[in-house]
């Protein structure tokens, strides 16, 4: 029988504020365990909470980002269940008047295809404290430093039908908070995660089968094989006559397996009802106009203007675009060397592995847009080669000089465009190697390369590669 895989996300992204959404409290990352944490996240008897209005603020530019309906009166509500890091004993969240209504978004698959995913819903809500297992023998410790956290749950419609897909959607969504600044979108500390609820049907049916939900997964790479390893469990289950239990699962990493955590809650099992402390939020169309002015412009805005503007591929320019500082990195070194593609290549190759190698953000470049593009243009006016400019490049990224002229000057690396010392060059170089000058007259081109290199090596890197390869040639001749 041919399966056909049914996928939803629910992402959880943690909002950029600087206090938690119903306290004073920081939300820094790092802090000792319970030391940001006050009367309102210990939910101590007589404490009321107070609406962080950032948090409105950020969900809404969310929603307006997505082109998606803004909740113009969203309600909080009490999901109440007892677990030791949620000490009210409910977590505050929005059930049926979320602060983000239906949209979409779309995606690109890897055969050049897009996609449109719908977006059900985005609400508000608290995140949970961190059970602690490691340090404690026997036992559970309780930090509550995250208890508090301003959430935007950013719920899928079960649109995605293979775990790319997936991939492809949580990598846009990623990109996209990041864009409009409600948050750094770090999943190693948390910042985004996601869950998967995954379910598999014969091929041709309507009716969705029964899914299990794969819990707080943080990588993109984990999330598509988590997604892989359920799929393979539930139509080995089903193949074999079973059925699929509603179940919450756990993706175990080390192990690359899924596993039962606990059956499914259903809404009902959560007695949801309206915060009895916190009033609705009504949104006037005069706010959600402020926030509008404050959007930047949008991945897929600038993804068109750089294809159209700067004459790039279109996968060159996915990569630039894959976050925002990288593509504002880009604009001021295409901008300011006057060349898109040699940027483009310079930011993609040469700028890209430095970063990957010392496993660093963009922002954090000790190479600035300024020094990157005064090094191009010395390519570009031939004061370098291409070749001696990764070596200027190299000292730039290790602080070895302020800018590309400086480190030209001092290391002596200006390119040599004499032709009378490049011909003089080539002329030691032909005389010293007669038996490759009888292979090039018998037709052997590849020997070319040989001569180039000779001379390369002769000149310490400074002669003019394409002043050099011509006068070979007629050199040869």
């Amino acid at each position: 029988m041919e399966w056909e895989t049914v996928i939803g996300l629910e992402i959880h992204t943690q909002l950029a504020t600087r206090s938690k959404i119903f306290s004073g409290a920081a939300t820094a990352y790092g802090a000792e365990p319970n030391t940001q944490a006050c009367a309102v996240d210990l939910g101590l008897p007589g404490v009321l909470p107070v609406l962080n209005k950032e948090a409105i603020s950020m969900g809404v530019k969310f929603g307006l980002a997505l082109d998606a309906e803004i909740g113009m009166t969203s309600v909080f509500d009490r999901k109440n269940y007892f677990y030791p890091d949620l000490p009210k004993g409910y977590q505050t969240t929005q059930m049926d008047f979320p602060i983000v209504g239906k949209g979409s978004l779309i995606i690109e698959l890897e055969d050049g295809t897009t996609k449109v995913i719908g977006v059900t819903r985005a609400h508000l809500e608290e995140d949970a404290g961190k059970s602690l297992h490691e340090d404690f023998h026997g036992m559970t410790g309780i930090d509550l430093n995250r208890a508090g956290t301003p959430l935007l749950e950013i719920v899928s419609e079960p649109d995605m039908r293979s775990a790319k897909e997936a991939v492809a959607y949580m990598r846009k969504m990623h990109s996209l908070v990041r864009y409009i600044g409600i948050s750094d979108g770090n999943m190693q500390e948390g910042s985004f995660r996601c869950d998967a609820n995954v379910s598999v049907r014969p091929k041709g049916q309507k009716e969705f089968g029964t899914r299990a939900e794969l819990k707080n997964i943080n990588s993109f790479r984990f999330v598509e094989r988590a997604i892989n390893i359920e799929v393979e469990r539930q139509i080995d289950l089903l193949e074999a006559g079973g059925t699929v239990v509603q179940e919450t699962r756990l993706y175990d990493a080390d192990k690359d397996e899924t596993r039962s955590m606990r059956s499914k809650e259903e809404a009902n099992d959560y007695r949801y009802f309206p915060d009895p402390d916190l009033l609705p939020i009504k949104i006037t169309s005069e706010f959600v106009e402020q926030i509008r002015e404050t959007l930047p412009e949008l991945p897929d805005a600038k993804k068109a203007r750089f294809i159209e503007s700067f004459a790039l591929k279109a996968e060159d320019v996915a990569t630039i675009i894959s976050s925002r500082e990288t593509a504002d990195y880009f604009e001021i070194v295409a901008d300011k060397c006057g060349d898109a593609k040699l940027a483009a290549n310079w930011v993609i190759g040469e700028l890209s592995g430095y970063l990957n190698k010392e496993d660093t953000d963009i922002i954090a470049s000790p190479v600035t847009a300024e020094m990157l593009a005064l090094l191009l243009t010395r390519i570009k006016d031939d004061t370098i080669s291409g070749k001696i400019a990764k070596q200027v490049f190299e000292a730039l990224w290790n602080g070895e000089g302020e800018n590309a002229d400086a480190i030209i000057e001092s290391k002596g690396l200006k390119q040599i465009t004499d032709t009378g010392a490049i011909e003089a060059i080539v002329d030691e170089i032909i005389a010293a190697n007669p038996e490759q000058v009888e292979q090039f007259k018998a037709g052997k081109e590849k020997v070319l390369g040989f001569f180039v290199g000779q001379c390369m090596k002769a000149s310490k890197g400074k002669a003019n590669p394409g002043q050099l390869n011509q006068l070979i040639r007629d050199k040869l001749k």
